[in-house]
């Protein structure tokens, strides 16, 4: 049992990973910077909350697991993930995030398991 839930927060940090990596890329931020444990400018900020949203959409991932995943509270998972949510009233950022949506579920295996 233990080893399962080893193997799920392997595959979380990995997806969290594969998110920040993506958000980082259409951005413009490295994923180490937005990963990292520093809150970070606006625009950090801002891209660690798109990796959170993805992670927590594209993934399926609870708030608690993507939190565990990037190293942050659950209470700013549900921030993050809520001012993405009220930007996609916007059609062009809810067309842009489609998109990354999109992106992530091509670039991710899919039986979930990630390499």
């Amino acid at each position: 049992m233990l080893w399962m839930v080893a193997h799920r927060r392997r595959n979380d940090r990995q997806g969290a990973h594969l998110a920040a990596g993506l958000a980082g890329y259409a951005l413009g931020i490295t994923t180490s910077t937005i990963l990292g444990s520093a809150r970070g400018a606006h625009d950090v900020a801002r891209a660690r909350q798109v990796a959170m949203y993805l992670a927590h959409v594209g993934f399926g991932m609870s708030l608690a697991r993507v939190a565990d995943a990037f190293g942050r509270d659950r209470s700013t998972v549900a921030h993050g993930c809520r001012l993405v949510e009220d930007r996609r009233d916007d059609p062009e950022f809810d067309t842009w995030m489609e998109t990354l949506e999109q992106g992530l579920v091509v670039l991710a295996p899919l039986n979930g398991e990630f390499i």
